[in-house]
Formats: C-alpha cells, structure tokens, sequence
C-alpha cells in the first residue's frame, strides 16, 4: 500500500467546513490501495471545535502531532473576542474597527506572512524530514488556507526530494479578506512572491474550483486538477420538513457575506402578503457577525429569525434536511467567483431547493445549472429572487416543494476521493 504524508492544520476536534476535506479523503484512500498519515498541530487553537468528528477518524488512518506556537493565544490576552473573530473570518467593516482591531490586523497582515501559523513551518520541516526518510514516504500533501502549510512542502521536497501536491482549499492572494489585512506594499510582494514559489514548485496543484484553476494556470504551467469538495453518504434517519416555510443558512455569515438585496425581497414579501408572515421562518446556523444583526433589523426581520448558533455537524446535516429551503450566500466581488462552498455539495445531499446569492459567473451556479438542485442569482436580480421565493412558497402551500438533483454522484466523497487517488498515483 502506497504512503502520502498530507499535511493539514485543520483536523478534528476542529470544526467547521475547513477540516471536511481531508477527514473525508482518508476515510476512503484506502479503498484505492492508498495509507493516509495525517500531521496536524497538537494543540491548535481553532476558532470553531466539533468533538462529534472525532468520530469520523478512520482505525487505519495515522495522525502525527507536533506542538504550534500560535500568536492568537497571545493576542487573546488583550481581546478574547476580537482574537476569536479573525481568526474566524469575522472582520468587521473598517469604519466599524477599534484601534485595537485594526492594530491586530495591521500585525496580523504584516508581522506573521503569509499567516498566523508561519511559525510551525521551521519545526515542522525538522520533524517530517527525519519522518519522511525513516519511513520511506515519497509523495507528501499540503492543504491551505493557512497557506503557511504549503512552505512546510517546499522545504520537504527540497530537502527529501520528495513528490509534492499543493492542495488550496481557497484561493491565496485573490481570497476575499486578503484586502481587509491592511498589507504594506512590502507585504503585499512576499505573498505574490510565496505564492508563485509554492505554484512553480510543487510537483501539481489542486484546486476546489475552475474559476481558481484559471487564475493558477497565469502563474505556473504546473499541472491543476479540480477536485472541489463534496458530500458523504450518512447515516442520518430523513427528519420531518418543518411545518414553517423556513429559508436556513449553515455556516458562518461575514460582515461582507450581508445580501440586503435578500433581506429587502423578504421583508417585502412580508408586508405584502398576510399568509407568508404568518409561515415564514429565516433559520441562522453559525457564526453570525453584528453587522448582520444590525442589518436584519433594519428590515424587520429579527422576529422571524431563529439563531441556533454554532451547532455540530450532525446537527448541521439534519437542519438541511429538515428546512424547506436552503441559503448559500457568497460575497458579491470578482475575487469570489472561484469560491465553491463545502456546504453546496452537503445542501445538494438534503434534497432541499437552494437559493443562492453571489457575483455574476460564479463556479457556483455553473454547478447548480447542471445539477437542477436551485436556483442562482446576482444582487442585481432583484424581481427575479422575489418571483423565486413567491413560487417557491406557493409550492410550499401545495405540499410540492422540492427538487430533482441530477448527477449528485460525481460529488460524493467517495468519487471524489478516486479522482485524488488517480492524481497520487500518475504522479511525475
């Protein structure tokens, strides 16, 4: 059975959509004659923890633990909050930053290239060298964001003459809050100059969408595979659909990640129509920013939101299943085409339709054309989004509302994982 080191920071307690990915590739690599060793932080300091997927750790799979210094800790000192917030993706507009939180970004940005994790490079690569050539390991894996995990691989494959895949979770000068970290100049030329390191380097590179493949493919002719992330097969008994007509969003909503465009249609919708007000139900499941808050009052929406917070994957997945429709909510900028939610694919698993809001020619709703799970829109299409959710209801009312997937199953885990196997395998 063939070895590959992968190296992740995000790794069960942790929770969220960032420890997904690779839980989900070596719970099946060995089903393609594959060993998956795991190296991951002993003790991290993740922003979101889900102890049910601990669980989820395959008896055949090896994890490797080393200590991180991680300046968050420290940071936290000063402001526990505010230190849990970025580390989060939470970033406040930048009218709405204390001193406090714009000096942390400005630290954040400038101080710790190309993140807060840099300091695990240097032990990492000490450690794994010895590992690597010890046990006989010839193809190593990196995941990012934190894209200070791809250094670990460059140093790896200089030293070990390793082969090495470059796996990017997300973009990493084009993601969307790299603007918000006030980078000087100076910063701002070591990330495009890691970056194109990192590219030019490892062995091949893969993406979780075609919009960052495209972006990829200027820097380096080193070959891109997508591989976007998918859903599993699990073993959830189907729940009862909610008897309101409840629109549910899973995951974190940024302070940018705000469609008012949306919250205008609903409160719309509301005064003009009795039977709706009556049945509606706006379900939040996440990390929630102020501003968020602060808009849905605006509109006179708080009274039909029910704010469940941070809930367990488990939990995550039954809410799908169980809501009448489905939200995915992306930012509406250039640098968010190529974003492809991990929860798009589990949305496309419930069976529930799917509303979605985001920048125009977006990866995302390529992927809901073909798969017939929703329906996209951009934050022009105003009517359009109101016509949708009329109908929608109307369904609702008639006990009619759902929707026919078509090829679900080239995003389960498992095909997934078969495409990963392949890439590993014809490896140069």
């Amino acid at each position: 059975m063939k070895k590959v080191l992968i190296i992740s920071y995000y790794w069960p307690p942790a929770g969220g959509p960032g420890v997904q990915r690779w839980l989900k590739f070596t719970k099946y690599l060995p089903d393609f004659n594959i060993q998956p060793i795991v190296y991951v932080p002993e003790n991290a300091t993740y922003p979101i923890i889900d102890n049910d997927l601990i669980n989820d750790i395959q008896k055949t799979t090896i994890v490797l633990k080393q200590p991180i210094k991680e300046p968050y800790k420290i940071a936290s000192l000063f402001s526990k909050k505010s230190t849990k917030s970025i580390s989060s993706g939470l970033i406040k507009d930048n009218k709405k930053q204390s001193l406090l939180e714009k000096t942390m970004l400005f630290i954040r940005g400038n101080f710790f290239i190309p993140d807060a994790r840099v300091a695990w490079v240097k032990p990492s690569v000490n450690y794994l060298s010895n590992y690597i050539s010890t046990n006989n390991i010839d193809t190593i894996i990196t995941t990012g964001p934190p894209h200070s995990l791809h250094l670990i691989g460059y140093e790896l494959q200089r030293k070990n003459n390793v082969k090495w895949i470059a796996d990017f979770r997300d973009p990493w000068t084009n993601i969307g809050y790299h603007k918000e970290l006030k980078l000087t100049k100076f910063a701002q030329k070591k990330h495009k100059r890691l970056e194109f390191e990192v590219l030019n380097s490892a062995n091949c590179i893969i993406t979780t969408s075609y919009t960052t493949k495209n972006e990829f493919a200027a820097i380096t002719q080193k070959p891109i595979h997508v591989i976007t992330n998918g859903y599993d097969i699990e073993k959830i008994e189907k729940p009862l659909l909610d008897k309101k007509f409840s629109i549910s969003h899973i995951g974190s909503l940024l302070s940018k990640r705000n469609p008012k465009i949306l919250w205008e249609v609903l409160s719309e919708i509301i005064s003009e129509n009795e039977l709706f007000k009556n049945d509606f139900e706006l379900k939040l499941l996440g990390k929630i920013s102020s501003e968020i808050i602060e808009t849905l009052k605006k509109y006179k929406l708080e009274s039909y939101v029910t704010n469940l917070g941070y809930v367990s994957h488990t939990e995550a997945l039954i809410n799908q299943r169980k809501s009448q429709m489905l939200l995915l909510i992306e930012i509406d900028s250039h640098e968010t085409k190529g974003i492809i939610p991990g929860k798009l694919f589990e949305y496309m698993a419930a069976e529930r339709p799917i509303i979605a809001l985001g920048p125009v020619e977006s990866d995302v709703e390529k992927i809901l054309k073909e798969t017939n799970c929703g329906c996209y829109f951009n934050y022009t299409e105003k009517q359009k989004l109101k016509t949708y959710i009329l109908e929608s209801y109307s369904h609702f009312k008639q006990n009619n509302l759902h929707i026919y997937g078509i090829g679900l199953q080239y995003y389960s885990r498992k095909k997934l994982t078969e495409k990963l196997a392949n890439v590993i395998t014809n490896l140069l």
